[in-house]
């Protein structure tokens, strides 16, 4: 039996006292967040919730992430994170995808009115019978009606509360992915696969318990971000210096401010780093603190490992993962120089190889080769997907889409990525996804989108339109359409209205000659 939330009770014996979670001048214990965890899983047991349940969860880089996450696998439900920049359209997908029968949402702010998405897609969902409101001020009322602030549903519940323990293989949180077609599913990760993938993280960090401090940027909804920082950190009682959304300057600031140890990134976030500095800055502080930085989500230009070596004085290790591998999957490794372009070996317990399209293994030395992986980081599947399943996994092993070599001692290195994917700021944006929302709008017949580059998020997401014959629609409003109906690394900034796409005689879209 084994539940992921033994991460957090574990480091709450341990080290009750050391700050678990910083956000500006608040600071939490980790036995504060134990007890608020539990408070969580008391109610949700209290509202008839029973394990195997799925619960979503929208929320920024806030403490009551960790709580309400740990609160959810306490209770033996399932975690299902949303991305908090979805729509209510998305969300309602979402839900109903995943047979959730209870909603975390932040109330959000003027900005970025999350609350307000998040009751329409629960209004929309079928089977989710609870809806709760994660406010600013736990004491207010709710400010969206038929809504219940968390802090009215968490009021007299007790702080000690039973972990409900799971088999080592149930379910423990569904992460969402397009993959590379159609809409979004839900890769089923178990308990398993989430606690061997943070204490294999620490082994590949060298972290010590209650010593390392991060700096969390990653948003805790993806899969980089949980990992790696939150329950890798919290097995070893590591304290995590909360930033609800990346702004450059103020990252350098808590670096410096709160003497963290250890960033884990995508590339354009340390191109920030570097941008960022000034004379105001001290390099030196930040630099005799930095333990570790890490970096995943794209390759790494050799200027900017170069730069933060000679900054920082610390040298990026880079990984490789995907939510089906809960993530991590390969990584440099740690004893010797790493190797620039390179996604590195496979981690302890996992295995890696090539295979054509037919999972033949390729064995030749830079040969070019589909990543194939097998181990305790392969995903239960895709949730109530079987065929999707099927098409990804044999005999244990998950085909992952993404062309690599592997160079004679070892070393992987991606050629390609996964068909037609964009990464635009270190989030995967799938092109058919977005092509079929534009074929929803009336004056839309046909859509192709491709990825372009940009300077500082790697890749802009841009829409090739054929209009309907006899419709009108400017390049400006599709992409104010888009901006309505998709979440905000979605939506295609750049939007050309074309008279006709480059095809094959078989009528499939010739995209590598749009640009």
């Amino acid at each position: 039996m084994l539940n992921l939330s033994i991460l957090l009770e574990d480091s709450a014996r341990r080290y009750p006292d050391r700050a678990a979670v910083v956000l500006g001048p608040q600071r939490l214990s980790y036995a504060q967040v134990d007890a608020a965890a539990n408070q969580v899983a008391a109610m949700l047991v209290a509202r008839g919730i029973q394990p195997g349940d799925k619960v979503a969860l929208s929320c920024p880089n806030l403490p009551y992430f960790p709580i309400v996450y740990y609160g959810i696998l306490k209770a033996g439900a399932v975690v299902v994170p949303l991305n908090v920049l979805l729509k209510g359209r998305e969300i309602t997908y979402h839900l109903n995808d995943s047979q959730a029968k209870a909603y975390f949402c932040f109330q959000g702010t003027p900005e970025l009115p999350m609350g307000a998405e998040g009751k329409t897609g629960f209004d929309a969902a079928e089977g989710c019978e609870h809806f709760f409101l994660i406010t600013a001020d736990p004491a207010a009322a709710s400010p969206i009606d038929g809504a219940e602030t968390l802090g009215q549903a968490l009021a007299g519940q007790s702080p000690v509360f039973e972990t409900v323990q799971r088999a080592e293989t149930d379910a423990a949180v569904i992460l969402y992915t397009s993959g590379t077609t159609g809409q979004a599913k839900g890769a089923e990760l178990s308990h398993s696969n989430l606690v061997l993938n943070a204490l294999t993280c620490n082994r590949l960090f060298g972290s010590q318990p209650a010593t390392d401090t991060h700096l969390l940027v990653l948003p805790l909804f993806h899969s980089f971000g949980s990992t790696v920082n939150m329950n890798a950190g919290f097995s070893v009682a590591a304290t995590l210096v909360l930033l609800p959304r990346f702004e450059a300057n103020a990252a350098v600031q808590l670096l410096q401010s709160e003497d963290v140890t250890f960033f884990a990134g995508v590339p354009t976030m340390y191109w920030g780093l570097l941008n960022a500095l000034n004379e105001n800055v001290d390099v030196a502080r930040i630099a005799r603190n930095m333990r570790v930085a890490v970096a995943g989500g794209s390759s790494l230009p050799v200027e900017i490992i170069k730069a933060v070596k000679e900054r920082f004085g610390v040298t990026i290790l880079e990984g490789y993962g995907l939510s089906e591998t809960s993530p991590v999957a390969t990584f440099s490794d740690p004893d010797a120089e790493p190797r620039p372009g390179s996604i590195g070996i496979p981690i302890w317990g996992v295995e890696v190889k090539l295979i054509d399209p037919n999972w033949n293994t390729i064995g030749g030395a830079d040969e070019i080769g589909e990543i194939a992986i097998r181990g305790h980081n392969i995903m239960n599947g895709y949730y109530n997907r079987p065929e999707a399943t099927a098409e990804v996994m044999r005999d244990g092993w998950f085909r992952t889409g993404d062309l690599a070599r592997r160079d004679k001692d070892g070393y992987y290195y991606i050629v390609d990525r996964a068909k037609d994917m964009i990464i635009r700021g270190g989030f995967n944006v799938y092109p058919r996804e977005i092509e079929e929302v534009l074929l929803t709008h009336e004056a839309v017949s046909l859509a192709a989108v491709i990825g372009v580059p940009h300077p500082s998020h790697g890749e802009e997401v841009k829409a090739f339109v054929i209009l309907k014959p006899g419709a009108s629609a400017t390049e400006d409003e599709l992409v104010a359409w888009g901006k309505d109906q998709m979440a905000s690394y979605k939506y295609p900034r750049i939007v050309s209205i074309v008279e006709s796409l480059p095809m094959t005689a078989t009528g499939k879209l010739l995209k590598r000659e749009l640009s």
